[in-house]
């Protein structure tokens, strides 16, 4: 009898916690990102399934190591790097990061714009106010309310599981690919495994999750149970992603229909997979869009902060962090801005966005790496040998689909 209360309490705990892995995983699932799944799935099919695989396990290692430092140290990735390394190191590092940072922003507004046109919704009206409410959320919230406000978001992707079902795919294939690796050295190719895996394992989400769990106040008796949050996370973005794949693959790319963007794959499915498909898909979009406007930015404004030693946080008001405050308006009025701009080429944007995402990720995946290994740092919580090795393989695979996109892109 008594254990059924610990197993309670257990659960009760496990509850009070989740979050930081949850919402960083999926937030992955943004606007460049469906964008991303969906010019794959109708590019290449199935084909590109596999790589979900390898993506899963070493996203569980990634965040979990920044879910640990977090709780270990009770500081941010960003002030980490700046109190080992120095100011100059970082700021080179941010640089990259911050660009990347703003053209994600830039993303997720035209993801709200054109997920909303699927409704016709002008987007001059759309963007202004999307960009009032996500501003509004994190400057007026705590971190408690808007976290609430996340995984309910989070939820709502389920959303494109419908659209896959809907689709009708051969299931008997989708399962033979995801088990079949398949590798072309094609500058396009390549250019697609370096967008997927740099748009399921960004950057950004290194810093981010490791200050949700600070500003949460995660500490290292909660940890395992924090581990259990990562997993869930990492279960969810990657369904949703392989399902996002599954739908375009088994309706375009099965009809011969090229798209350029989620918008374009959301109209397509109209007459292909009916129209309560396609409204799901847009609908889907629209909600990784705004979740994502909403983090992204934040995620940089906690970089920038923690590197250069200014208070940052959502619990905290205008006046105890305003370059905090004052970072994240101008990211989101910025991002939102440049998607009124008439004419502008919104896809090299969101594309390009990810396969950044993907040169910069060894550079984070090092600071990491040799951070959660410092003894001194970490006690008995460093790296396992197993950890290690998945995470070394994850950068140096990572430096050599770049490479060999620079070498494709040169000779062609």
């Amino acid at each position: 009898m008594m254990k059924k209360p610990a197993f309670l309490k257990k659960i009760i705990i496990f509850f009070a916690i989740l979050g930081p892995g949850v919402i960083t995983a999926n937030v992955d699932n943004d606007a460049g990102g469906i964008t991303t799944y969906s010019v794959a799935g109708a590019t290449f099919g199935y084909q590109v399934l596999w790589v979900f695989i390898p993506i899963i396990v070493a996203l569980f290692v990634v965040q979990e190591m920044g879910v640990r430092m977090g709780a270990v140290t009770g500081k941010g990735l960003a002030d980490l790097i700046r109190e080992k390394y120095g100011v100059r190191l970082i700021f080179f590092a941010m640089l990259g990061l911050v660009l990347s940072g703003l053209g994600n922003t830039i993303a997720e507004f035209a993801g709200v714009a054109a997920s909303l046109e699927i409704f016709n919704v002008n987007k001059y009206i759309s963007v202004p106010i999307s960009a009032f409410i996500v501003w509004w959320i994190i400057v007026k919230g705590t971190y408690r309310r808007v976290e609430k406000i996340f995984l309910a978001a989070s939820a709502l992707y389920f959303s494109y599981i419908i659209s896959c079902i809907m689709a009708k795919p051969p299931w008997d294939i989708v399962l033979q690919e995801i088990v079949t690796p398949h590798f072309e050295f094609d500058d396009q190719y390549l250019i697609m495994l370096i967008g997927l895996v740099g748009t399921t394992i960004a950057p950004w989400m290194q810093f981010y999750i490791q200050s949700a769990v600070v500003e949460k106040g995660i500490s290292v008796n909660d940890y395992k149970l924090s581990r259990l949050d990562v997993i869930v996370g990492v279960i969810m973005v990657n369904v949703v992603a392989i399902c996002i794949v599954v739908a375009c693959a088994a309706t375009l790319h099965e009809n011969g229909i090229a798209i350029e963007t989620a918008q374009d794959a959301a109209s397509a499915l109209k007459p292909l997979a009916g129209r309560w498909a396609s409204a799901l898909f847009a609908f889907g979009l629209l909600n990784a869009s705004l979740f994502a406007a909403s983090i992204l930015p934040l995620s940089t404004a906690y970089l920038i902060c923690e590197a250069l030693g200014f208070e940052a946080g959502v619990n905290k008001t205008w006046q105890e962090a305003p370059v905090f405050y004052w970072l994240y308006t101008f990211l989101v009025v910025t991002g939102a801005g440049i998607i009124l701009i008439p004419d502008i080429p919104l896809i090299p944007i969101m594309i390009w966005t990810q396969v950044i995402n993907g040169v910069l990720l060894p550079l984070v995946l090092i600071f990491m790496l040799n951070l959660i290994n410092d003894r001194d740092l970490m006690g008995e919580y460093v790296n396992s040998r197993t950890f290690n090795l998945v995470a070394w393989v994850t950068t140096v695979t990572m430096i050599a689909l770049t490479t060999f996109l620079v070498i494709t892109s040169i000779f062609s």
